[in-house]
């Protein structure tokens, strides 16, 4: 499959993208589906992953703020949810990050703010008092506990981009060094090793449960996490460190070789006893267990450690999938979490970061991929797997543009 496209052709199918979701009933013109990820308030599935789409496109001008006020306004109908298991995808930590974007672009929505963010901060020193509860009695985490999606690396991930080097992201940060110091254990295995299968709940498949490489529910995003406070210049105790230990357990793990790196998405207890991984489990190249998300985790990693070699292997694991055939080719949806919009848009923050023009050369073909995939009829219109995360990765391309506050530091990329 060849396909090229350039600038102004990546815009216009990021605009066609965008009109087709800019009215609620249009977009689900029968009501919403069931399912939480639905939900208004859900930033995966619902009106608030849209209205991300919309806000983020009225910021740069693209787009205007009647239709992201609409959106936002769809996405806090309803009773909001600010239980122990809201989280940066759903709930008030969500809107929270979502009015966030809005405010910093307009000044609107001040009172609205005030009150998400009350709500994210008392969740969050919540959620902490549990995870070193846990980790005093020296148990194994669960998923939900430090993942990016459900857990306190995406909250961390929420307030170093919201309030930088406050109170509550030190905190955060600080349970994450502590997240990575040995417990008493079993040899071999990493304190975030989890005793449940990649659902987060115990399954016959994981008796052993496994090590979880990738940014959705994995190590990966507390890494990310970690390395972009370290850019920002926030002195944590013990942070640095916690860094070298994430990136020596990935080391040990990495496949491949120099010009083609790649890294498993999870491990069992079967490989750490034998030390080895098959090469047929090399993941796709998704964002959630793939390169798209672990090649930007290791190179922040290696940008806040000053390890050039770092990033190089995280540059040449980008440069490698982007110009192998057979690894676009497993990656046939659209989505940020498992498609190729994902791919898209850690492979242009990856360029971007340090002006990697042999990465950079490669995205037009990648979008013209993605175009004509969303050229398909049947896409759900959500933000983590359908239309709205599509079009915005293509709106980030076409402008070549995502300000502070970044709309894809909800996926630990910025």
């Amino acid at each position: 499959m060849t396909v090229t496209t350039t600038a102004p052709n990546v815009l216009t199918a990021a605009d066609a993208l965008a009109r087709s979701l800019s009215d609620p009933a249009s977009v689900w013109p029968g009501g919403r589906p069931d399912g939480w990820r639905a939900w208004p308030q859900s930033l995966a599935g619902g009106a608030a992953g849209i209205a991300l789409l919309h806000i983020e496109r009225a910021r740069s001008g693209h787009g205007d703020w009647d239709t992201a006020h609409l959106w936002l306004t769809e996405s806090v109908r309803g009773e909001i949810s600010g239980a122990f298991n809201a989280n940066l995808y759903f709930g008030t930590p969500a809107l929270a990050f979502l009015v966030h974007r809005a405010h910093s672009a307009t000044g609107r929505y001040e009172r609205t703010l005030q009150r998400l963010d009350a709500a994210t901060e008392a969740l969050t020193r919540t959620r902490l008092a549990v995870a070193h509860e846990r980790l005093r009695t020296g148990v194994r985490p669960p998923m939900e506990e430090f993942d990016l999606i459900r857990g306190l690396a995406g909250l961390g991930a929420h307030h170093l981009s919201r309030y930088g080097a406050a109170e509550t992201t030190a905190a955060v940060l600080t349970y994450l060094v502590r997240l990575t110091e040995p417990l008493p254990a079993p040899a071999g295995l990493p304190p975030w090793w989890m005793d449940v299968g990649t659902t987060g709940e115990l399954h016959p498949d994981y008796p052993g449960g496994h090590g979880n490489f990738g940014l959705a529910h994995g190590i990966g995003a507390a890494l990310a996490v970690m390395a972009q406070a370290l850019l920002r210049g926030l002195d944590v105790p013990g942070l640095t460190g916690a860094v070298e230990r994430v990136c020596a357990w990935m080391d040990q793990w990495r496949q491949g070789d120099e010009s083609c790196p790649w890294w498993p998405g999870l491990i069992v207890p079967e490989q750490v006893a034998d030390g080895t991984v098959e090469p047929d489990l090399r993941p796709r190249a998704s964002w959630c267990y793939g390169i798209s998300g672990t090649a930007r985790a290791q190179q922040l990693a290696g940008l806040a450690l000053r390890d050039a070699t770092r990033v190089r292997t995280a540059e040449n694991a980008i440069v490698a999938t982007l110009s192998d055939p057979a690894q676009l080719d497993r990656l046939p949806e659209i989505g940020l979490c498992h498609g190729m919009a994902g791919l898209l848009q850690a492979s242009w923050r990856v360029a971007t970061e340090t002006g990697n023009t042999a990465i950079t050369e490669q995205l037009p073909h990648l979008a013209g991929r993605l175009i004509a995939a969303v050229n398909q009829p049947g896409h759900e219109p959500e933000l983590l797997d359908g239309a709205a995360g599509a079009a915005l990765a293509l709106h980030t391309l076409g402008t070549n543009h995502a300000p502070a506050p970044h709309w894809d530091t909800f996926l630990a990329l910025a």
